[in-house]
């Protein structure tokens, strides 16, 4: 290697740098390296540990140690001083070096924090290997680690160091708590599984791969990390596609998702809508562009009516669309869809058979929803959930806090002993609001009141423990359709055991599924929801008494004086006069989470996460809940975050599929 050709490649070299440092400046960002002494808080450097000889990726190098020189490279180590310096002259030297066939043998010296690395010794050696474009580099490290927290992406580091144990990568560096427990659960890894060598280099030269793909999007102004894209493109495709994918079809998957993609990044992600709002532009002119003759519509269901009762309700809301539409709609119902395989097998077909809108009606079909959403821009999906932070896919649930307030308030007046018993199903989120409503509704009728909470998801039964423990007045699950034989048959709803060990209906929270489906296909039909691309808000539909999809059904034992009371608090929800959290609440731990002046946000409610001062029991830990439970508290547990690296895992192909 000549000296000339490596003074040419300084150069060029030095015009890359003086180009990058007036964007930089132009866009208001750093031009020069990060300085870790500046980046470190007090004390910071107490807990510094030996990690030894690293290959550590080169975009992982992000800044020096002290300030020093950092005004000689631009952010990227680009250099800036002129062709006569002394710097260059070593810089040119180096790159003779690397270039010949000595190459550039001496690792750095740097320290490693939170995943990135600063150096101490060799910034020269790293402007000249990532100049030409070296993926790793080696080093010496040093690991400052941070003071533990609850903060997310003190949490996140602190999981990556599980992670760093058994797989010795730096690839990835997630921010969130539970994202590496996401990473091995796709890969098939359970925690503390050590990796090959091999594996560590077929993740390595996918991850690159999917880089590729991901940075020509041009996603510079999005809060994206790629290793954050890269986990929600592993939802809907298995890894060991980035092994089969041509660069052309892997850039076309990634970008069909990036909505999806900056969208569950958002802090606030996902737009809550507690109104049964038209979308349309006016009746006339909304079907003038909507241009539908007729919709064909489509039910995906995960289990069977005959064997379902939540199946059954949705049935009930699609049959009540055929009663009010008729021939203006078209509708076809799958069932059975049980596990993914069969989920994405329905959706299929019913897309093919000529559905233009359609519904999946339970959470766990969420995934196969974005699957087919992201293939068929214009089609319009919606799974029955919450929080679900896609843009390409809609989410509806209902308020059924509000109808739960209205037993509580019943349960509270028909107690003797003041204790009532309250069956929890799921610890998802909006059930601990339900829980709290109903435990208000009680103290609004008997300021003695006590909730004495238990749970299905648990083992144990619940209802004959209360029964053996003297409790007389029961809360249980929500009837899923308007039906009253849910009412009668004591399995639902708020009852009671009479002297005569009788059990007698009071009164049950019940969805009415086709007042939602009504306003969504009238939207539709008006015009209304177009799938616009480059839209990256996620739609939560979550609609209550006020909007028909939340009702009481009460019964015709229940005193006339309740029943007159339940129908004026179930007014005053309708009309938005009542705001059963407006008071002064107190939680189990004695904090005060309203002091009677301010209205919950529909975000705070869904997120709710605490219990009242009334309530006997508490919200269950991951590991005590019953096995059959514990996907659905996966997918929508108001602890999904907190769940433990190993209790993430799920089957998938492994590595030996790729190797």
């Amino acid at each position: 290697m000549s000296n000339q050709t490596a003074t040419e490649e300084y150069s060029q070299a030095l015009r890359q740098g003086q180009k990058e440092y007036r964007e930089l400046v132009m866009a208001g960002k750093p031009p020069h390296p990060a300085v870790l002494d500046e980046i470190l808080p007090e004390n910071a450097t107490d807990s510094v540990v030996d990690v030894g000889l690293v290959e550590i990726p080169t975009e992982r190098i992000v800044g020096v140690k002290s300030a020093g020189r950092i005004t000689a490279f631009t952010a990227s180590f680009l250099p800036l001083l002129d062709t006569k310096s002394e710097f260059s002259i070593k810089w040119i030297n180096l790159c003779a070096a690397h270039l010949g066939d000595v190459g550039i043998t001496d690792p750095i010296s740097c320290y490693e924090y939170l995943g990135n690395f600063y150096v101490q010794e060799g910034n020269k050696r790293v402007s000249v290997l990532r100049y030409f474009g070296s993926p790793r580099i080696s080093g010496t490290v040093k690991r400052i680690l941070p003071p533990q927290s609850e903060e997310p992406r003190i949490r996140a580091y602190y999981e990556f160091l599980d992670f760093y144990k058994v797989s010795k990568l730096y690839t990835v560096q997630f921010r969130r708590p539970g994202d590496y427990a996401r990473l091995l659960a796709q890969l098939g890894k359970k925690s503390g599984e050590a990796w090959t060598e091999a594996e560590s280099r077929t993740f390595n030269a996918y991850f690159h791969y999917f880089l590729d793909a991901f940075q020509s999007l041009n996603t510079k102004d999005a809060d994206v990390l790629p290793e954050e894209a890269l986990l929600l493109w592993l939802d809907l495709y298995p890894f060991q596609d980035l092994g089969r994918l041509s660069a052309a079809e892997l850039k076309k998957s990634v970008a069909s998702l990036w909505e999806d993609m900056v969208s569950s990044n958002k802090g606030d992600s996902v737009k809550v809508q507690t109104k049964a709002e038209d979308e349309g532009k006016g009746s006339f002119w909304g079907r003038m562009v909507s241009g539908l003759d007729q919709l064909q519509v489509a039910f995906v269901h995960q289990l069977d009516p005959a064997t379902s009762a939540w199946v059954m309700g949705h049935e009930a809301g699609r049959q009540h669309l055929e009663q009010v539409f008729g021939d203006k709609i078209q509708v076809r119902s799958y069932c059975g869809a049980t596990n993914s395989e069969l989920a994405e097998a329905y959706i299929e077909q019913a897309v093919t058979e000529g559905a233009q809108v359609v519904f999946t009606t339970a959470p766990p079909l969420s995934r196969a929803t974005l699957k087919a959403a992201v293939k068929y821009p214009k089609v319009r999906f919606l799974n029955c959930s919450v929080d679900q932070p896609y843009s390409s896919i809609r989410t509806y649930y209902g308020r059924i806090y509000e109808a739960k307030f209205i037993t509580g308030a019943i349960a509270g007046a028909m107690a003797g002993e003041d204790r009532i018993g309250y069956i929890a199903a799921y610890p998802i989120f909006g059930v601990p609001a339900s829980i709290n409503a109903f435990a208000l509704g009680a103290r609004l009728t008997n300021p003695r009141a006590q909730i004495e909470l238990r749970w299905s998801c648990l083992p144990g039964t619940p209802q004959a423990d209360f029964f053996a423990d003297g409790i007389r007045v029961i809360s249980n699950r929500d009837a899923p359709t308007q039906s009253k034989m849910y009412l009668d048959f004591c399995n639902y709803g708020t009852y009671l055991m009479d002297d005569r060990r009788d059990l007698v209906p009071l009164a049950t929270p019940l969805w009415s599924w086709g007042s939602f489906y009504e306003f969504v296909i009238r939207s539709i039909l008006s015009g209304g929801w177009k799938r616009d691309k480059g839209v990256s808000t996620a739609v939560n539909y979550w609609l209550g008494m006020d909007s028909g999809v939340i009702g009481i059904n009460l019964s015709d034992k229940l005193p006339e004086g309740l029943r007159q009371m339940a129908s004026i608090l179930q007014r005053g929800l309708v009309d938005g006069t009542l705001d059963p959290f407006l008071r002064r609440i107190v939680a189990q731990d004695g904090t005060v989470k309203n002091d009677g002046t301010h209205h919950f946000l529909p975000e705070e409610l869904l997120h709710m996460d605490w219990l009242c001062d009334n309530i006997i029991g508490e919200i269950p830990e991951y590991d005590d809940i019953l096995p059959i439970s514990q996907s659905m508290v996966r997918e929508l547990g108001v602890y999904r975050d907190k769940i433990p690296l190993e209790k993430e895992a799920k089957p998938r192909e492994d590595f030996d599929h790729i190797r």
